[in-house]
């Protein structure tokens, strides 16, 4: 089993929404694979009603680490559980980038999505600077001690999501063997801090049909996150149907 992951990010009205949550449950066919989609905030409900006999997920590509509260804005796990979301991102680049979310906050994230029944897929990822430099594995380490190290985790309960920040939305892939390299290493930093090695590790980073198939079949991938493919319902049912 591969698990194919969608986030919409902020793209598409909540009509155009529905009209690719309806395409991917026509295109999308049975397999063993897992497929979860992370649609907007205001697209969750209608996901939630168009994929209602369906086997793909529903996740949410943030939250709010309190139940409740004077929180302007935000959206708590509460919420998320009690409409239908099944797992949650947490700590994609994008919300480290242009949020400053920072690791302790992250660490809240992740305990208050599993403490809700959710599984948090936690993302890590190095800029480019930092692959170039050599510096990845510090930052790779850091990302991971800093938010996991002292948490009770199982391997059905939560997913890592590697994600080179330079390979986001800039066409760039890591080669499978450099992916794979990688996410060996993470393998090994999870060790390291005394949590299970065998985690599902998702690659995300300009991931699409072509190379869907190629990175799968790498032993340290267990999955894909996908960005701009995942908003066409052909290129994502072709990638979530990639069996090995």
């Amino acid at each position: 089993m591969k698990i194919i992951a969608g986030n919409w990010k902020m793209n598409g009205t909540p009509e155009e929404n529905i009209a690719r949550l309806r395409g991917i449950k026509e295109a999308v066919k049975p397999t063993q694979n897992k497929i979860i989609v992370f649609p907007p905030f205001l697209s969750v409900p209608d996901a939630v009603s168009v994929l209602a006999d369906s086997d793909i997920a529903i996740g949410a590509q943030n939250c709010y680490p309190r139940p409740d509260g004077a929180f302007t804005g935000e959206v708590s796990v509460t919420m998320l559980k009690g409409v239908g979301c099944a797992y949650c991102l947490v700590g994609h680049s994008e919300r480290r980038q242009y949020f400053a979310e920072s690791d302790d906050f992250l660490r809240e994230k992740v305990i208050a999505v599993a403490e809700a029944g959710m599984i948090p897929v936690f993302c890590v990822g190095e800029s480019e600077e930092q692959r170039e430099n050599g510096s990845y594995r510090r930052v790779l380490a850091g990302q991971i001690k800093n938010v996991l190290s002292g948490l009770k985790l199982e391997k059905e309960e939560i997913y890592i999501a590697y994600e080179p920040v330079w390979a986001i939305g800039t066409g760039k892939t890591a080669t499978p063997e450099d992916a794979d390299e990688t996410m060996g290493m993470i393998r090994e930093i999870l060790r390291d801090i005394g949590q299970p090695d065998d985690l599902y590790l998702l690659y995300g980073g300009s991931a699409k049909p072509a190379n869907a198939e190629a990175l799968l079949s790498r032993k340290n991938i267990d999955g894909l996150l996908i960005g701009g493919a995942s908003l066409k319902p052909d290129d994502f049912a072709a990638m979530a149907a990639v069996q090995l």
